[in-house]
């Protein structure tokens, strides 16, 4: 539940494919109450995704009008196919002081960053090295073997900009990554920045109960 007069807070999620971060997004989601952004994609659904849970599904058609509307905070072409997020669905996260997931690349990050710097905290998700990173993506059995080659190629682009990050977290044991993602994600909420109305009307309030000069 959002505190009074509170303004949301944008968790931003990036890693390479494989990495983890989508497993460690939906945990922080569900155990702490972030509102999950759900991103508007071109590529069809996976086995078990759900729409409007996972993302939402549309057309070329579609995304090139929302494009032309300019209804998109940011949108990128990843492995092919188009996802965007959506600014009033930001917009109206910050208001109501609800707490924001976003599960993106690096581009979608930085556009975030861009356009709501003060409300964005960025994390990126490292995988422990690049052979595990490949073992992963091979484990997973969901992309065919060319498709995988691609996303390693992508991954070594995608972590040269880890530096446009706030934090980076490891993710070699899951339990010990998903501890430090929810410690960041604590620590951000109490962040001066963020907390500076309350320490302000504490201020107000001590001033107003303190008497007069003359009197005891």
């Amino acid at each position: 539940m959002a505190e009074e007069g509170k303004r949301g807070l944008l968790l931003v999620i990036s890693s390479p494919s494989g990495a983890g971060k989508t497993t460690l997004a939906q945990r922080i989601a569900s155990e702490l109450g972030l509102r999950f952004s759900v991103s508007y994609t071109t590529r069809r659904p996976r086995p078990g995704e759900v729409e409007g849970r996972d993302y939402c599904f549309v057309t070329d058609e579609m995304f090139d009008e929302m494009i032309a509307a300019r209804r998109f905070a940011e949108w990128a072409v990843v492995h092919g196919n188009r996802y965007g997020t959506s600014i009033a669905t930001v917009d109206q996260a910050l208001t109501s002081g609800s707490d924001c997931l976003f599960d993106v690349d690096y581009q979608g990050g930085r556009a975030i960053r861009q356009r709501w710097p003060a409300d964005s905290v960025l994390c990126f998700i490292l995988p422990p090295s690049m052979s595990e990173l490949e073992r992963r993506l091979r484990r997973r059995a969901t992309d065919a073997p060319e498709v995988i080659e691609r996303r390693l190629a992508m991954a070594c682009k995608e972590l040269e900009h880890y530096g446009e990050y706030d934090y980076l977290v490891v993710n070699d044991d899951l339990a010990r990554a998903y501890d430090q993602l929810r410690s960041i994600y604590i620590a951000a909420g109490c962040a001066r920045t963020r907390r500076e109305a309350v320490a302000q009307a504490l201020l107000a309030e001590a001033a107003s109960r303190r008497p007069p000069p003359g009197r005891k």
